[in-house]
């Protein structure tokens, strides 16, 4: 290619002329950085271009002459271009223009710095897509999704060859890679079409389960979950692999085991590992921790070839690794794995092609014309065919290329918003923030976020000259001419984040100097970097006072966006926030406060006194931190109650509308947990944020709460609400499930819930189905709110009076046994807001379950009266209440119908099945029930709570709604042995816009109470089920806040994945499971 060069040294930047330029190193790059539609608007818009000049190329993916078409210039000189646009590495660089391409510079890549010296030399602003940033640090210009869809079709297409070759006959083998297809939509409905035939005709038994490891969680690893979701399939945790297959055993054995062979045949199964499941700490005193593992790699060792390898039939490698890491499976590993006869390996897709890395026998890269190699591991030898012993491998270094009329598109839409001000600009300020910080270098100079890259290379080019004289010894060397000197590892996202400039600065504002002695680059935005440098300093004070400000940098680029890993440490171990919570423990600190003494209080004290706290960092073996609980009551022997046998538990006694006394527990606590009734939280939240205490609560968010956001804020506090059960663990299970589905480019179409506290049906043995474990005056009222949802984009409203007449049977598919009914639970619509789906959702329906008929009893109740709040008067006389019977209060009630009074004669209360019947004609007569049945039902329920016996009712009960929530509390209570039962169910149904088929999603968690057998030594009665679906989230909530895993401030709800995440996987932890299911349709 030739380029003629400008003479003289008048630059052409910002002079409106854009040039295209087309790509030389590699044949299967068709990918443009702009399409003739992009082209068009340009050249049209208002603040567009003037002119752009593109380089003629056969085999780019839009033909020069569609470029043409919309008023482009086709020409190989691009000499009047002031800006011009490639995708890799132009062939020649004009002086003094703006180029945009991927650099590959700005981690200091030894391979790509005579490029920047030559931009340097030749005066030109640089700007790298790669360092095109979002407003929360995410890459814009990103192809990490195409290549794990593209990737994954190639795999996909490999398998299907792989298994003929050992004599299976497989619908993958109907595949064609990527590049075959004329679009990624076409290509997803071979794949939809494979899914298909997998669905109806099932996959070779011989093969089955067919199970997928997914490494990673990034846009890679999205991109190929995204494809293999269009297969039948289901995801597992890792800890579930072992119950699909066994290793090494045969289809009979499998069956006699019981592992699922049959249902297996018509679906592929699914995993996705993290580092927590890849390795384990040397020392088995440590857990976990990732934060440490980034930094401490070398006091961790693989547990991949045990735990993960044995039961995978593929591994779908999408993880970024560096040497200093463990790999996931060696060759000697592998080797062990084949001779055992405990492999089911048959290939492996290494996605982010690391030669010799984390997958050590991905040895070489594979082209896009023949993308597979397979490996023997008893050999240990790499072959070029697929039929005989072995694994294939796929490690295409290029694979985004496959896609290039998508991935040219999203390169256009990222760019035609800067491209404009971009041909206009002579220099980098007159661009928009994200170009203005993309740029490397203008005018002969590096611009200052990546001035670094010239110290670090002053620095290199030393050591370079030092290890020649030195050897091994140049850090000896250091600490010889320097007598304060300790080396420092940086780890993180030292380059994308720009935290290698603040941490050089700091050393060189501290009045020290460095020099680099290990330096290791991560290739991608998902990728951390790592350098060893040597830094010196000329007193101790000095020296100390830089690493102390550097850990201070690694505190705060944790706290960031984006951001994972990072980690700054030196020879001077740094302590750690739980080692000073251990140590505080032992002295008496930190503290957990809870206020209320009720049946929710139990296992919040529990968990939190008991010292052993799973953490999401190592769900399998609990971190061991001293907390000391107080529980505070109004009265102090409700507290002593809860504390009874309990270590590290006091009790104390409070009246919360004592101001002073209420600031003098919190102002001892590290958290406050509030189980007191709803309207006492106000008062409480304003006390946290004055002594600067963070709150947990169960209750909803109130008006007067929520006006409390800013003041929390400005004073660095979380008063986290609604962290029960509902509201609680039903927002964490439906952002869980809501953001999975928006991360897969999914729409919400409809959203419903159901959630109810129940008896267990051996305990569900009253004609209501139902029982109390408190006052059941606010369950009853909260039968009469009025309720509003969508449905099918109707809004449908109910009055409060025909709450229980709206009521509706149901049955789940995950509970088929349970016969319910959901009556609509208040304000569905506001859920639609908080959960971000109002604008895609046509139904939000949230419901309370109860067992069948006990919504058309409460009815009938509720017409003879029973929920009235006027006073009982005699009608003989108005005269009060005092000495009624419950006999005389129910003919009370029925006599006030305007059809005629009703007398009960002697005769007719002979016997209980006569008076029954009497009672059910009555109701029938009187219109209080829609037939005789359920009349029938309502009497028996009457008889059957007493409301028609000959007993004086209390003189506390001044009205019906006071006799019947008496008579309920005395009669709906569980006996001693009794369980309860808490069930909340999720369905989603999500679209795609992509031509994706929809997908309907449920979590269904079912939890029954303890029975005495059951219940811990430490507690004085068994845990219920819904005190543990209420008391553990709050002291969850409390956990996080204490280990500082939430630094969210303000009044919050479990909306934020920073708290559902954690939550959700202690809970599960715990015990309380959730049931997840996702079908296609």
């Amino acid at each position: 290619m030739t380029m003629a060069r400008e003479e003289g040294s008048t630059s052409k930047r910002g002079n409106g002329i854009v040039g295209v330029l087309r790509e030389v190193h590699n044949k299967w790059e068709r990918r443009a950085p702009v399409t003739p539609a992009h082209c068009a608007r340009l050249l049209n818009a208002e603040h567009g271009v003037k002119r752009i000049l593109v380089q003629p190329c056969t085999k780019r993916i839009f033909p020069d002459a569609q470029y043409e078409e919309v008023g482009c210039e086709i020409t190989p000189d691009l000499s009047d271009c002031g800006l011009l646009l490639g995708i890799k590495r132009p062939e020649e660089l004009l002086p003094e223009r703006s180029y945009a391409f991927f650099s590959h510079t700005h981690k200091l890549q030894p391979e790509n710095m005579s490029v920047l010296d030559q931009v340097l030399e030749k005066r030109i602003s640089l700007y790298d897509y790669e360092l095109i940033l979002g407003e929360h640090g995410e890459r814009l210009v990103a192809f990490g999704q195409y290549a794990g869809l593209a990737g994954m079709i190639d795999l996909l297409r490999g398998l299907g060859e792989r298994f003929l070759s050992q004599g299976f006959s497989t619908p993958f083998l109907s595949l064609g890679s990527s590049y075959m297809y004329t679009s990624l939509k076409e290509a997803k409905q071979a794949v939809l079409a494979v899914g298909e035939e997998i669905k109806n005709a099932g996959l070779p038994l011989g093969i089955c389960p067919l199970i997928f490891v997914f490494t990673g969680t990034g846009n890679v690893s999205q991109g190929a979950q995204e494809m293999f979701r269009l297969l039948p399939h289901m995801f597992v945790e890792p800890s579930e692999l072992q119950s699909l297959v066994v290793p090494g055993a045969s289809m009979s054995q499998q069956r006699a085991r019981g592992a699922r062979v049959g249902k297996s045949q018509f679906q592929v199964y699914g995993t996705v590992v993290l580092p927590q499941h890849m390795v384990e700490p040397i020392d088995s005193l440590k857990q976990f921790d990732k934060a440490d593992y980034y930094a401490h790699p070398d006091q961790y060792r693989s547990v991949f070839a045990k735990t993960i390898a044995p039961y995978a039939s593929v591994i779908v490698n999408c993880m970024y690794w560096e040497r200093r890491f463990p790999r996931l499976l060696t060759n000697d590993e592998l080797q062990e794995l084949h001779s055992k006869k405990m492999c089911r390996l048959l290939a492996v897709g290494d996605i982010t092609c690391d030669i010799g890395g984390s997958i050590e026998c991905v040895r070489e890269i594979t082209a896009i014309e023949s993308p597979f190699l397979r490996y023997d591991p008893e050999m240990g030898e790499i072959h070029k065919d697929m039929n005989g012993e072995g694994i294939i491998f796929l490690a295409v270094d290029c694979v985004p290329t496959e896609l290039p009329k998508e991935a040219t598109k999203h390169f256009g839409d990222v760019l035609y918003p800067f491209l404009g001000s971009m041909a206009h600009a002579s220099s980098p300020e007159e661009n928009l923030v994200p170009i203005q910080n993309a740029c490397i270098a203008h005018n002969g100079k590096l611009r200052p976020l990546y001035e670094y890259i010239h110290r670090m290379r002053q620095s290199q080019d030393t050591i370079d000259k030092l290890w020649k004289k030195w050897g091994t010894n140049v850090l000896n060397f250091f600490f010889f001419i320097c007598q304060f000197g300790e080396q420092v590892s940086l780890s993180g996202h030292l380059f994308d984040q720009y935290l290698i400039n603040e941490a050089l600065d700091v050393i060189c504002d501290g009045g020290g100097r460095f020099q680099v002695a290990t330096f290791k680059v991560g290739q991608s935005d998902a990728e951390t970097s790592h350098a060893d440098l040597q830094v010196e300093a000329d007193s101790e004070e000095a020296l100390n006072g830089i690493v102390n400000k550097l850990a201070v940098i690694a505190r705060e680029g944790r706290n960031k966006q984006y951001c994972n890993g990072h980690a700054i440490y030196s020879r001077t171990t740094k302590q750690s926030l739980l080692q000073k919570l251990k140590d505080r423990g032992s002295t008496g600190g930190p503290q957990v406060l809870i206020l209320g003494a009720g049946r929710m209080c139990e296992p919040a004290v529990k968990y939190l006194s008991d010292g052993q706290f799973i953490t999401p960092k190592n769900l399998q073996q609990p971190v061991h931190v001293r907390v000391g609980v107080v529980v505070a009551s109004l009265y102090l022997s409700d507290a002593e109650k809860v504390v009874e046998g309990i270590p590290n538990a006091t009790a104390a006694q409070l009246d919360v509308s004592d101001g002073a006394q209420l600031r003098e527990l919190i102002s001892e606590a590290n958290v406050v947990i509030s189980l007191l009734p709803a309207n006492c939280h106000v008062a409480v939240a304003n006390a946290c944020i004055e002594l600067k205490k963070h709150l947990v609560t169960a209750s909803y968010v109130s008006t007067e709460m929520d006006n409390l956001n800013e003041k929390a804020k400005r004073a660095g506090v979380t008063l986290l609400c609604e962290m029960g059960l509902d509201p609680g663990i039903d927002h964490m299970l439906a952002m869980k499930m809501i953001d999975k589905a928006h991360a897969r480019g999914g729409r919400v179409q409809s959203f419903v819930s159901y959630c109810g506290g129940l008896p267990a049906p051996t305990a569900a043995n009253n004609p209501l189905g139902y029982k109390f474990s408190w006052n059941p005056s606010g369950a009853i009222k909260a039968g009469r709110n009025p309720a509003v949802y969508l449905y099918q984009g109707k809004k449908v409203e109910v009055a409060g009076e025909d709450l229980f007449a709206s009521a509706v049977p149901l049955r789940l598919q995950n509970t088929p046994a349970f016969a319910l009914e959901r009556l609509p639970n208040r304000d569905s619509l506001s859920y639609g807001d908080l959960y971000g789906i109002t604008n895609e959702a046509a139904t939000v329906f949230r419901a309370t379950l109860r067992y069948e008929g006990f919504s058309e009893i409460m009815a009938a109740l509720g017409k003879i009266g029973f929920f009235k709040m006027d006073p009982l008067m005699l009608t003989a006389n108005d005269a009060p209440s005092s000495g009624l019977t419950y006999k005389a209060v129910l003919e009370l009630l029925l006599s006030q119908f305007p059809e005629h009074p009703i007398q009960f004669s002697a005769s007719e209360t002979n016997t209980v099945s006569s008076n029954a019947s009497w009672i059910a004609n009555k109701l029938t007569s009187l219109g209080c029930c829609k037939d005789s049945s359920v009349a029938f039902k309502a009497a028996n329920c009457i008889r059957w709570l007493g409301l028609d016996a000959e007993e004086s009712i209390p003189e506390a009960c001044k009205n019906a709604f006071e006799v019947l929530c008496h008579r309920m509390e005395q009669r709906l209570t569980y006996a001693p042995n009794e369980q309860d039962m808490v069930l909340l169910h999720h369905e989603l149904e999500v679209v795609f816009d992509d031509g994706h088929p929809s997908e309907q999603h449920t979590a269904t968690l079912l939890e029954l109470g303890e029975t005495s057998e059951q219940g811990t030594e430490l507690l004085v009665r068994p845990q219920s089920a819904m005190a543990r679906t209420v008391g553990l989230p709050v002291a969850i909530a409390a956990q996080l806040l204490l280990f500082e895993d939430v630094i969210l401030r303000g009044v919050l709800r479990p909306l934020h994945s920073e708290i559902y995440q954690p939550a959700l996987a202690i809970l599960t932890a715990l015990g309380i499971k959730v049931e997840e299911h996702v079908e296609i349709f």
